[in-house]
């Protein structure tokens, strides 16, 4: 297992020394030492729940540390807040943008930069110039909600580098790209570290750390792991440092036909009354129990609408009620719950808020969907059994809390991600539709959720995936198809397909392939 580290500077950019920080009953933080030298691009790798994002947002002054000593260009500092970071010349783009939708490019800008650099029609010439020369060509006059998600994370970048920045932190930056607008994006990341601007980039995807990172620091239960080159390092080699067991990490799960047809959606159009939103136009798919259908996309391509309206949450007309049918009987009109007993699943793309209250128990949280198994009756709730439940969720899909009476809010993203995934397969559900079922989810907990929907898959239940992680897509699914613009391409068999056919279907090119037809939709 290489060790080794790029050759040391004098003077790093920034090195932390036995940085700690501890929260009631958790020590986030365990005396992490870290150094990162001028043009270096270095991964901070680990689990969630190992301590990566409080030690970022000890570097970028959102909180202090308990103790240990932070140095920039060789000089100990205290940051207290993120105006201070910015001063010395750290940037942070986090993983949920922090844009301003209804605002132009230039007024988003504007605001993060102050008013002593100038009002939005003042800085245009900036932004186009700072942006042109990264090869991240931005229109200062856009509205921030007609950009796609790879042209709002210039925006962010282009914020950061219009600070003379000489750290830039990246937290999950390709979690929503396409595989251009990813090799777009390291293009600028390497002519940036050639300028000699330091990198501290965050991913779990191990393929694009070995591609892009010179060098890495893996976090396990809050301490310091080991340290790599990561292009001298193998993805098992990778996982084995960040979880102690790679086995199962990596693997490739066999594909299947399916047999008879669940779920049938027949020329869904629909118009989104959100200004903001995407309207779905004709769209024609099928799939089958005992199979895994993926559909890819960019976000803010019709993703959201078509969750909404096959979980009931947004209704068809009675009228239009057969345009999706489970097993053959028409159910657009209904709502969740009269779902949900004809046999649906759903983990929805939002975690808190949306998958779970963030306040209730995960008792209270295994209540909210699975009310309809036993767990009520004659009005009241039957105590014991949700608690079983709870705590058969917790058992069996390995979530890492300390009981069931646990708030939701206190478990990290992969965690409280295998909670509600495992709440719903539970159930025994006969179709289930996941969103982003990874995302931000480091790669242990994605090799147990791959593994619970694989085995649900094999019991006979139709799943719909929707992600924008095209590895995940062709790794765990059987067929897979990509939205663009409201419109679903057709769906191939995995083992027909390619990346760079799917990056077509995602950039509205849904030209069949003369090596291999289209299966039907």
């Amino acid at each position: 297992m290489p060790n080794s580290a790029l050759p040391i500077a004098p003077t790093p950019r920034l090195q932390l020394r036995q940085i700690s920080k501890r929260y009631p009953g958790c020590l986030a933080n365990d005396a992490i030492d870290l150094r990162i030298a001028p043009g270096e691009i270095h991964a901070l790798l680990g689990e969630n729940g190992a301590g990566k994002s409080t030690l970022m947002k000890i570097i970028y002054g959102v909180i202090q540390a308990d103790s240990g000593d932070l140095l920039w260009q060789g000089r100990r500092q205290s940051i207290a807040h993120p105006a201070q970071a910015r001063s010395l010349g750290i940037g942070m783009v986090f993983q949920h943008f922090s844009l301003f939708e209804t605002l132009s490019v230039a007024q988003n800008i504007a605001l993060a930069l102050g008013r002593g650099e100038g009002t939005p029609s003042q800085l245009e010439g900036r932004i186009r110039e700072v942006s042109q020369r990264y090869g991240m060509p931005l229109e200062p006059q856009r509205l921030v909600h007609s950009l796609s998600i790879g042209e709002r994370q210039r925006v962010e970048i282009v914020r950061c580098l219009m600070q003379d920045i000489r750290l830039l932190i990246l937290d999950e930056p390709t979690s929503v790209l396409t595989p251009r607008e990813v090799d777009d994006l390291f293009t600028t990341l390497r002519r940036l570290a050639d300028e000699g601007c330091s990198i501290l980039f965050i991913s779990h995807k191990l393929a694009e750390v070995r591609a892009l990172c010179h060098s890495a620091t893996v976090l396990r239960a809050g301490r310091v792991a080991g340290h790599c080159i990561p292009a001298q390092c193998s993805d098992p080699e990778l996982a084995r440092l960040m979880v102690g067991d790679a086995a199962a990490m990596i693997s490739d799960h066999p594909k299947a036909q399916g047999s008879h047809e669940f779920l049938r959606i027949d020329q869904l159009s629909w118009h989104s009354p959100d200004p903001f939103g995407c309207s779905l136009k004709a769209i024609d798919l099928t799939l089958r129990s005992g199979e895994i259908v993926g559909i890819a996309g960019v976000a803010g391509n019709g993703q959201d609408e078509l969750l909404a309206l096959l979980s009931g949450e947004q209704r068809l007309a009675a009228d239009e009620a057969r345009r999706i049918c489970f097993a053959g009987q028409a159910v657009g009109h209904l709502y969740p719950d009269a779902r949900r007993r004809n046999g649906l699943a759903f983990v929805p793309a939002e975690r808190l808020g949306h998958g779970a209250v963030p306040e209730l128990s995960l008792e209270d949280n295994a209540l909210l969907s699975a009310f309809g198994q036993g767990l009520v009756r004659h009005g009241l709730i039957r105590r014991s059994r949700v608690r079983a439940l709870a705590e058969n969720i917790i058992q069996r899909f390995g979530v890492k809390t300390g009981d069931a009476q646990s708030p939701a809010r206190s478990l990290s993203g992969g965690n409280l991600q295998k909670f509600i995934l495992g709440r719903e397969i539970l159930q025994q559900p006969r179709l289930l539709i996941a969103a982003h079922p990874t995302w931000g989810v480091d790669v242990g907990a994605a090799a147990s959720i791959h593994q619970a929907l694989i085995a649900l898959r094999d019991a006979g239940a139709a799943i719909l995936v929707i992600s924008e992680d095209l590895d995940e897509l062709l790794q765990i699914s059987d067929r897979i198809g990509a939205l663009c613009s409201g419109r679903l391409s057709a769906l191939k068999d995995c083992a027909d397909t390619s990346l760079v056919e799917i990056g077509g279907w995602m950039a509205g090119d849904f030209t069949p392939s003369p090596s291999a037809p289209a299966s039907a939709a």
